[in-house]
């Protein structure tokens, strides 16, 4: 791979993409905080949501499907964390995922400051639970998106990615990331109400409105079982991992050209979830089947090769999300549907 001259770190500039989001708002927050940064600057390329700019925020505004917004946007970068997504929006993930991403990996090999690119990927592109996997999933297994649209672009931005290795011997690292949890996000998406984050969608697969209204006001939790009938394992990692790994991975040697999985160190089991919010908050459950496949993501390689590890166990996260209690400014909002 060709290298560059040593950047000081004071003198980086970091462009993000995706910054209104809760990894980008927390990213930025981080590393602007982080005294091994000192200096660094972020420039934040925002779309619909913007972003109050500061002495080190500089906030650009415009979509990655232009590219004469990318450029703009890259003038002087010497780091890119790649994060705007969409969800099931067929409309725009093309634009987003694939045109935009080009765009980006374009106006950095042509960069003469241009030091790394990072991307945050998601296991979305392994399939999720749809699929079954009958070992842990490593970076070795091949890809196998599940239906839609958002699953299709995370493969294609991996591979875009790597090609770009083949073809540039291009600097750049992937993170894959599982479900992002924040706040009170996993206590939401255990919601037996409308209210649910994310899917499944628990009343739909109670079947009984009336029911399921009655499970919302208990406080009750699903006790979700997979296809196999056993409680149900599914990978999540708490969004403050998340921005550990990336800002290990801005400049660490070892991550050139490299994908890691970046999750917690065992999927969160809902069995295990529901016995410990009966032992710690007095809260029932009722197991709900599902036609989902339990998976387990192996961090095993970001921990050999970075240091990183995973601070967010299966307790911590239910503990955090219980205990967090929102500020009337901190509504909570979906910004995009799935």
């Amino acid at each position: 791979m060709n290298t560059q001259p040593e950047t000081n770190r004071a003198d980086a500039t970091v462009l993000i993409t995706g910054a209104t989001g809760k990894v980008g708002q927390t990213f930025i927050r981080r590393f602007l905080a982080d005294p091994a940064w000192h200096g660094a600057k972020v420039r934040a390329l925002c779309h619909n949501r913007l972003l109050d700019p500061s002495d080190r925020l500089e906030v650009t505004r415009g979509s990655i499907a232009q590219r004469d917004t990318v450029d703009r946007a890259l003038e002087g970068v010497t780091h890119v964390v790649h994060l705007a997504t969409c969800k099931e929006t067929p409309e725009d993930i093309m634009d987003v995922a694939v045109k935009g991403m080009f765009w980006l990996l374009e106006a950095c090999r042509q960069s003469d400051c241009f030091k790394r690119f990072v991307l945050v990927g998601g296991d979305a592109c392994m399939g999720h639970f749809d699929y079954p996997h009958p070992v842990p999933v490593t970076e070795m297994q091949p890809h196998s998106a599940y239906p839609g649209c958002y699953a299709l672009s995370k493969v294609l931005e991996e591979v875009m990615l790597e090609q770009y290795y083949i073809q540039y011997d291009f600097d750049g690292t992937c993170l894959r990331a599982p479900w992002i949890m924040e706040k009170d996000d996993f206590k939401q998406s255990l919601s037996f109400g409308e209210d649910v984050f994310g899917g499944p969608r628990w009343r739909d697969l109670v079947g009984d409105a009336s029911r399921a209204d009655e499970y919302a006001r208990d406080g009750t939790v699903p006790l979700a079982l997979d296809v196999m009938g056993k409680p149900l394992q599914r990978n999540f990692v708490h969004v403050d991992d998340l921005v550990d790994a990336i800002l290990i991975a801005l400049d660490h040697p070892a991550a050139a050209q490299e994908l890691f999985n970046i999750c917690m160190d065992e999927p969160v089991d809902y069995g295990a979830a529901a016995a410990y919010l009966a032992e710690t908050r007095d809260l029932p459950s009722v197991e709900i089947p599902t036609e989902t496949c339990s998976t387990w993501l192996d961090n095993t390689k970001a921990k050999f090769l970075l240091g990183w590890r995973p601070e967010v166990d299966l307790k911590t996260l239910i503990d955090a999300s219980w205990d967090y209690q929102r500020a009337t400014d901190d509504p909570r909002k979906i910004w995009y549907p799935g």
